[in-house]
């Protein structure tokens, strides 16, 4: 994405704060500190000015040990959202429009982590419909990654080196739309 937005002529610096099993705001059994509502403000404060928050989480609510379905993982969206809004700033500082980005679907999950995700693909059905009403009710942007590329074809899960570049332009389009005039 900061590639594409560079050949845009856009002035940007993507600060990507990913950690591999995180989950919106649930803990994970086996590892600690995959709770996307752990630590959120001080992320938002130690990269703070911030001119656009893009969240892109909810696949790991899939995960065998939970019974979550899209609902549930959208609601961890939301729940999300606030903290990243109350960051504590400091004064004068603006406060980031954020962009709801839904995951691809799960794709019969197969290979060394499909136990994890067994039921996954079913649990996850209509997750960017979900996704588009919780950015609705909290006044964010959205972004459907499945209209642009699918689950990993190697596990059906995450996305492969070929999927990002695809993902990563179409939401420099994307942000370029959503935030006209304000990126340099």
């Amino acid at each position: 994405m900061e590639n594409a937005l560079l050949e845009r002529g856009r002035r940007v610096r993507v600060i990507e704060n990913c950690l591999n099993g995180r989950r919106t705001a649930w803990p994970d059994p086996y590892k600690p500190g995959r709770n996307g509502l752990e630590g959120v403000e001080q992320i938002i404060e130690m990269h703070s000015p911030l001119s656009l928050v893009i969240v892109m989480l909810g696949t790991n609510d899939f995960q065998s040990m939970h019974a979550h379905r899209a609902w549930h993982a959208a609601q961890g969206v939301k729940a999300i959202v606030n903290p990243i809004r109350r960051a504590p700033v400091e004064p004068g500082m603006p406060i980031a429009p954020i962009i709801v980005v839904a995951p691809p679907s799960i794709e019969n999950p197969r290979g060394p982590i499909a136990e994890k995700f067994l039921g996954g693909d079913e649990k996850c059905t209509g997750l960017a419909e979900e996704y588009q009403v919780v950015a609705d009710e909290v006044g964010c942007g959205f972004f459907d990654a499945a209209s642009v590329t699918t689950a990993s074809k190697v596990d059906g899960i995450h996305l492969d080196e070929g999927q990002h570049g695809l993902l990563g332009n179409a939401l420099a389009r994307h942000v370029v739309e959503f935030y006209a005039g304000n990126l340099a």
